[in-house]
């Protein structure tokens, strides 16, 4: 993390402290000033990191408390599950990758225009399925520019997050985007992924993705299954 800024480094460490139980959900940080004086940073340095671990669903701010953890947030990037049975953060969530990270033509982005510059380019194909104690809740086909994540097709993406691949990586950074929900019947491809029969109702979401690198867009399409879970998130 040599290159990334000093705000960064501290968003990194204190989120690997919270993902590794270093700080238990529920308990609180140390100070702004006392964070600031055991990792030898600027005031101003601990609470950007913070700010980025409030938005990113890590902590809440309390006036007149300080910094609590929530623990590591449980879902797929943007969205994050709500369990209808249980607590989600007693639940084991696992990826598996149907289709490994390849090159490939491209000339559309689900319902979503691209440019002339992205079909240029080609872009970065992957399928994953995601499961919750083993079923099989989410399934996303996700599509990247080729120029901007070089030998990202021999990176392993097995129980991965790739939102933290891409930021911790190539310091590229979700800042909003667009999202167009579905109602839809799962068809054959579906019913064999989810374990379902034919015409089950799944969620379809196509999203277009903004990031901190000019021109750069991520594509995604999920679709999810919301017999035990609901989806929650912002952009």
């Amino acid at each position: 993390m040599g290159d990334l800024p000093e705000y960064k480094k501290m968003y990194e460490l204190i989120r690997r402290q919270i993902t590794d139980g270093v700080y238990a959900e529920g308990s609180l940080l140390p100070s702004e000033n006392e964070l600031a004086t055991i990792h030898g940073v600027a005031r101003p340095t601990v609470r950007k990191a913070l700010d980025r671990l409030v938005v990113d669903g890590y902590i809440i701010k309390h006036q007149g408390k300080g910094s609590v953890v929530k623990g590591p947030p449980k879902g797929i990037g943007i969205l994050s599950l709500l369990s209808t049975t249980s607590a989600v953060g007693d639940n084991i969530l696992t990826t598996k990758i149907i289709t490994k990270p390849e090159v490939k033509t491209w000339n559309s982005a689900f319902s979503f225009s691209i440019s002339d510059r992205e079909k240029e380019l080609g872009c970065i194909y992957f399928e994953r399925l995601r499961y919750m104690n083993g079923k099989p809740v989410f399934y996303d086909i996700t599509m990247l520019p080729s120029n901007y994540f070089p030998r990202f097709t021999t990176l392993n993406l097995e129980n991965k997050s790739l939102f933290d691949v891409l930021r911790t990586k190539y310091q590229v950074e979700v800042t909003g985007g667009i999202q167009e929900l579905f109602a839809i019947k799962a068809d054959t491809k579906l019913q064999e992924h989810f374990r379902i029969k034919a015409g089950h109702p799944v969620l379809q979401l196509n999203r277009k993705i903004d990031t901190n690198k000019m021109g750069l867009y991520i594509y995604s399409q999920v679709f999810c299954i919301t017999d035990e879970i609901g989806v929650f998130g912002t952009f």
